[in-house]
């Protein structure tokens, strides 16, 4: 446990110190592996979806099984085992990345320059760039983000190590790629889906619970008890809507995906964001890590007694 949590701070400031890969990032190489392989499972459109379903199964395994298996050979060698999880979880957060996209969103729209807010939300968020309150998007992204591309990995590296890190975030990635109710993978991501959704299930519980303590904690609860049902996601639910409640924003609502308008459940309670809410979403998102860090810590103290 000390090990877990040692290894778990050095990740989280070789992030902060580092950021993410410019070069050679492992995600973007297993996206392209990804890519090249649902371009040869796929099939033609004539395909059954129960053939479909099968052929993601399959990608899904044939991109999983070996990169977890090699992961585990690494940390369980001797003298490079602890390095190399180390190495594992700074992949696989995003902690930093997260405010490198998120910031230059708010300073955008502080000089006035929307068009150019606006394309940099693009890259968060997969709905039409025209059509976004882009501060509230943004913060959005934020919340949700602080789940799927910090918190899981976290959670999943204290329960088994760097392979679990690595693991959820190759799931993570798969469903951010897969996991559309779209004509082309309604089938061929329904694997991906539900692996998400299982590896994600307490990690957003948790941190939501997160959010909640951290902020207005009686709003953020009774938002996420009586909102989040609502939501389509079953993790992104409790996690935006105790965001929302915790910050004192109003979230969700109509948005445009690929031209059609979709009538999204409201989150949160009280005014709609602005630029200042969006730092505010980096703050509880940041703040949060440190109390994820300070349990492991805690947790490593009395194992050791």
């Amino acid at each position: 446990m000390t090990t877990m949590a040692l290894s778990a701070l050095l990740a989280v400031l070789l992030d902060r110190w580092l950021g993410e890969p410019r070069r050679w990032h492992p995600l973007v190489g297993f996206g392209m592996l990804a890519e090249r392989l649902e371009q040869r499972l796929y099939g033609v459109p004539t395909v059954t979806p129960q053939t479909r379903r099968r052929r993601g199964v399959l990608a899904l395994l044939l991109l999983l099984v070996p990169v977890t298996a090699v992961a585990t050979v690494l940390s369980i060698l001797p003298f490079i085992g602890t390095l190399s999880g180390v190495l594992m979880l700074y992949a696989a957060i995003g902690h930093q990345s997260l405010h490198d996209h998120a910031r230059p969103i708010a300073d955008a729209l502080r000089h006035g320059d929307e068009d150019h807010a606006r394309r940099l939300a693009a890259r968060l968020v997969s709905r039409d760039s025209a059509a976004l309150d882009v501060s509230a998007a943004t913060a959005e992204s934020v919340l949700e983000n602080g789940n799927d591309g910090v918190f899981g990995a976290l959670f999943w590296f204290a329960i088994a190590g760097g392979p679990g890190a690595v693991l959820y975030r190759m799931i993570n990635t798969l469903d951010a790629m897969w996991g559309y109710r779209n004509a082309r993978y309604r089938h061929f991501g329904w694997a991906a889906a539900r692996l998400d959704d299982v590896f994600n299930y307490v990690p957003a519980l948790l941190t939501a619970l997160t959010y909640a303590i951290l902020g207005n904690t009686q709003q953020a609860l009774h938002c996420w008890r009586s909102q989040a049902p609502a939501w389509d996601s079953p993790n992104a639910g409790p996690v935006m809507a105790a965001g929302a409640g915790a910050l004192g924003l109003s979230l969700g609502g109509p948005a445009r995906y690929q031209g059609v308008w979709h009538q999204r459940p409201a989150l949160g309670v009280g005014r709609r964001p602005d630029i200042d809410d969006i730092e505010r979403a980096l703050w509880l998102v940041r703040r949060s890590v440190w109390l994820w860090l300070g349990v492991f810590v805690i947790i490593a103290g009395l194992a050791y007694v």
